[in-house]
C-alpha cells in the first residue's frame, strides 16, 4: 500500500501555486489531504482538486502540524515568516521563493543533478527550490561537467514575462493589442519600459557591481548546487515578450576538450533533457513551440565555438513555470517521500 501524505500549497492562487496543484494531480501524487492557503483575501475561495471542490484557508491561521509537505511559492516575504513556523510545526518545507536559497544550512535542490543534497534537511526542516534560468541551466550542463569539468559558464538568458507574475503577462497582452490596433499603450507597470515588440536587459534590481540579482542569482545558485566555487559564471538577463518559456545562450568552457557530437551524445542520456538539434531550419526548441507546457529541458544549437579550442554552445529551453519552478519542487517532494519520509 502506498504511503499517503498531507500536503499544504501555499500560494494557491498564483500561477505557480496553480500549476503546483495541476502537477501533484497529474503526477499522481500521494497525497491523503490536500490544504491549498493563501492570504485572507483568497480564504474561502475554491479550487478544483481531483475533481473535488476544496476550500481555500488563511495561511496566516493554518496549523502546520496538520501537514508532513508545505509547497511554498507566495513570495519571499511570505515565506520568511511562516516557512520556519511550518518547519518548527513537524512540516517539511520546500520553498520556492529566493528566501533561503544562500543559506548554507538550507539545501538548493535540482533533483536531477545534486539530489544526494537532500540529505541536509533535517538541519532546517527547509528545502530551496533554485531560481528557474538557474535550474534549466544546470539540468543541462551538469552532464557535460561531469565529463569535462566546465570552468566558465557565459550565458544570455531571454526570460518570459510569467516570470514576473500574472500582472506582467496581463501587461503584455494589453500591450501588445493597443499597439496591434494602433492604439497608444498606457504607462507600464509591471516594466521599466514597454515589454511588447521589445526586449529590456534588466531582471530583478540592480548591484552595486553592475549586475543585476536575477544574474548574480545564476552566478551563485549555479556554485552551490555543483558544490564548487571556482566555476566563472557570467550571466545577462533579459525579459522578452514571450508569455512561457525561459531561453538561454549558454556558452561553456571546459577544461578537458568535448567535441559537440560527444557532448550530443552525453545529454541525449541526460535525465530530465530532451535534445532537438538538427542544423536545419526549425531543426531546434523554442520556449513557444517545445518548452511551453512541457517538464523537460530541451537542449539545441550544440556547437563547438570557433573562438575557443575547449569551448561548447547551447540552446536551452524549458517551461520557466513548470520545470523553472512547480514541477521542481514536486520532484523534490518525490526524491523525499521515497528516500527520507
Amino acid at each position: 500500500m502506498t504511503k499517503e501524505f498531507d500536503v499544504a500549497v501555499v500560494g494557491a492562487t498564483g500561477a505557480v501555486g496553480e500549476t503546483m496543484l495541476r502537477i501533484l494531480e497529474q503526477r499522481k501524487f500521494p497525497v491523503r489531504n490536500l490544504y491549498p492557503l493563501a492570504s485572507e483575501r483568497s480564504a474561502g475561495k475554491e479550487i478544483l482538486f481531483r475533481n473535488r471542490k476544496i476550500r481555500i484557508e488563511n495561511l496566516a491561521e493554518f496549523d502546520f502540524s496538520k501537514v508532513q509537505i508545505g509547497l511554498f511559492s507566495a513570495g519571499g516575504s511570505i515565506s520568511e515568516v511562516h516557512a520556519p513556523r511550518a518547519a518548527e510545526a513537524g512540516c517539511v518545507v520546500i520553498d520556492n521563493t529566493s528566501q533561503f536559497r544562500r543559506e548554507p544550512d538550507i539545501p538548493l535542490v535540482v533533483p536531477e543533478v545534486n539530489a544526494h543534497a537532500l540529505a541536509g534537511y533535517t538541519t532546517r526542516g527547509i528545502i530551496a527550490n533554485p531560481n528557474c534560468s538557474t535550474i534549466q541551466m544546470i539540468v543541462a550542463l551538469k552532464p557535460l561537467h561531469d565529463a569535462a569539468y566546465i570552468q566558465r559558464i557565459n550565458v544570455a538568458t531571454y526570460q518570459a514575462v510569467s516570470g514576473s507574475g500574472a500582472s506582467a503577462i496581463q501587461e503584455l497582452a494589453n500591450q501588445t493589442a493597443k499597439l496591434l490596433n494602433g492604439q497608444d499603450i498606457d504607462p507600464p507597470k509591471a516594466y521599466p519600459k514597454q515589454i511588447a515588440f521589445n526586449a529590456l536587459p534588466h531582471i530583478d534590481v540592480f548591484l552595486d557591481n553592475g549586475y543585476t540579482k536575477e544574474e548574480m542569482k545564476m552566478v551563485w545558485e549555479t556554485r552551490k548546487i555543483l558544490e564548487d566555487d571556482n566555476i566563472q559564471v557570467n550571466p545577462t538577463a533579459a525579459r522578452v515578450p514571450v508569455f512561457f518559456g525561459h531561453s538561454e545562450a549558454v556558452h561553456i568552457e571546459t577544461r578537458d576538450k568535448l567535441t559537440a557530437e560527444q557532448a550530443r551524445k552525453i545529454l541525449s542520456k541526460a535525465p530530465g533533457v530532451k535534445v532537438i538539434d538538427q542544423r536545419k531550419d526549425g531543426g531546434y526548441a523554442t520556449a513557444v513551440t517545445d518548452g511551453a507546457n512541457n517538464d523537460a529541458v530541451f537542449v539545441s544549437r550544440i556547437r563547438e565555438d570557433i573562438s575557443h579550442e575547449r569551448g561548447l554552445d547551447l540552446w536551452v529551453v524549458a517551461d520557466n513555470v513548470r520545470k523553472g519552478a512547480a514541477l521542481n519542487s514536486i520532484q523534490i517532494a518525490e526524491r523525499l517521500i521515497s528516500d527520507y519520509l
